[in-house]
């Protein structure tokens, strides 16, 4: 028994051996099992690729399986009670308040003239300098993105422009917090044992002593916002904050809402546009057959799509889905059961363990999308050539039944405006294309290194 204990560990710490993420070796795992679910006992965690299962967690038994207390812990110092680390009571409020207010026309409308003005007047400008040097400039397209979303959601959340995107491409000492924070958060769940990083933080060392910092660098700037909009009349304002500023006093509760919603709307955007861009250096075809459908709808020199031009775009919905299949910003999600219970497939968890769906896998499961899994088409989500959405369960990208990103449609409008003003202005490249994308441990998909790129302007 000993012995085989010690080989299961040897394996989980070697992954990187024969894998260049550890999502692809969880990939190997959960296709190798007959259920598409297996049980990593050196974790104490049983994963699942078996949509059955995950719409039993999402939906069925939705009770059953909150974030629990081991996930709240571990992004307690930095999310506090907002929405992405609260269960019950707490959980349903938040929701409710926020679907109202991100289901409105005017938040909308307001989201979207943001976007605009950092396309037009950031990002636009941006890249045409670095494509209009003679010679061949390398931008780091990963970093312009995070910069990009960064300045959106502070805009859109705090009603505070940080700057990011800039042409001098400053450093925010804001931003710089916030991936700190994010990251060492992250890094809390890699422990081997909870105790660790506790024992660190009782006594302010290391890691947990710079966390601390990040996150107190944070709070002075969110408690300086909302001093500053306690003094406007907040009826006039539009952003996020001042929205909820209406009906909540507390300024603490204010401040956990608000970062989870900028740590939700700044890496899962960045990270979306950066697998799609590495994938449309792959496949010319898709990128050449989102130029021909755009300039089918959209006037030749017009910059940014309005909300009904992108409605028309059906196969620029699909390559976006596809790419999302292929490179989800949130590769798994965990629960804690409450009770013991038994999934679907026959698999049985035991309560207070951790089960985890793992969107990233099941993109690659030949039992889930076919025989061509790995491929990068477009045309799975078409029928007749109009876009057809699939089981949320079986593409859990935003998560699916009462959980549901309530985000998701402001996201993709996000994403699809950007892609569309590059490919329709610029030729990107990716300088290594050869080179499989690495990701770094943390909240979302971060690849390695960023994505270097080289740009020129497009002539037809």
């Amino acid at each position: 028994m000993v012995e085989r204990f010690s080989k299961i560990l040897e394996r989980a710490i070697n992954w990187s051996k024969e894998f260049d993420n550890l999502g692809d070796w969880y990939t190997h795992l959960l296709r190798k099992s007959p259920t598409g679910t297996i049980h990593i006992h050196v974790l104490g965690n049983t994963i699942t690729a078996n949509p059955d299962n995950v719409e039993y967690m999402l939906k069925t038994r939705f009770e059953n399986y909150p974030k629990g207390k081991a996930f709240s812990a571990i992004l307690g110092d930095l999310l506090g009670r907002g929405i992405f680390n609260v269960d019950g009571d707490s959980w349903r409020f938040q929701r409710k308040m926020a679907s109202l207010e991100l289901g409105s026309l005017s938040i909308r409308s307001y989201a979207f003239e943001i976007i605009s003005s950092e396309i037009q007047h950031r990002l636009l400008p941006l890249l045409s300098t670095v494509a209009g040097k003679e010679e061949n400039s390398v931008l780091d397209l990963q970093d312009v993105f995070r910069r990009f979303s960064f300045d959106n959601i502070c805009r859109f959340s705090f009603g505070l422009d940080p700057g990011c995107l800039q042409l001098s491409l400053p450093i925010s000492d804001f931003a710089v917090a916030f991936d700190l924070a994010s990251k060492l958060s992250a890094e809390r769940a890699m422990s081997t044992s909870p105790m660790i990083w506790k024992i660190k933080r009782l006594f302010n060392l290391g890691s947990e002593k710079k966390l601390k910092e990040a996150i107190k660098l944070v709070n002075v700037l969110a408690e300086e916002v909302i001093q500053q909009k306690r003094k406007t009349d907040l009826s006039t304002q539009k952003d996020l904050l001042s929205r909820f500023m209406t009906t909540i006093n507390d300024d603490r509760y204010l401040r956990d809402i608000v970062i989870s919603f900028l740590l939700a709307g700044r890496d899962t955007v960045a990270s979306a546009l950066t697998g799609f861009f590495w994938l449309l250096t792959q496949h010319p075809e898709v990128e050449a057959a989102i130029r021909y459908e755009s300039d089918q709808i959209m006037e030749p020199n017009q910059e940014i799509a309005s909300f009904e031009q992108m409605r028309e775009m059906h196969y620029l919905q699909a390559a976006m889905y596809e790419s999302l299949r292929l490179f989800p910003p949130i590769q798994f999600d965990s629960k804690f059961t409450q009770e013991d219970d038994v999934l679907p497939d026959g698999t049985f968890v035991r309560k207070g363990s951790r089960v985890t769906y793992h969107p990233y896998a099941m993109g690659r499961m030949e039992r889930v999308w076919g025989p061509d899994c790995l491929e990068f088409k477009p045309e799975r989500w078409l029928q007749n050539g109009v876009f057809t959405q699939k089981s949320p369960f079986k593409y859990p990208v935003f998560q699916a039944g009462l959980r549901v990103c309530l985000g998701k449609e402001l996201a993709l409008v996000q994403m699809k405006s950007v892609a569309l003003s590059l490919i329709r202005r610029f030729d990107i490249r990716v300088t290594e294309p050869s080179r499989t994308p690495r990701f770094a441990p943390g909240l979302t998909a971060t690849v390695r290194g960023g994505l270097p790129v080289l740009i020129q302007e497009w002539r037809t």
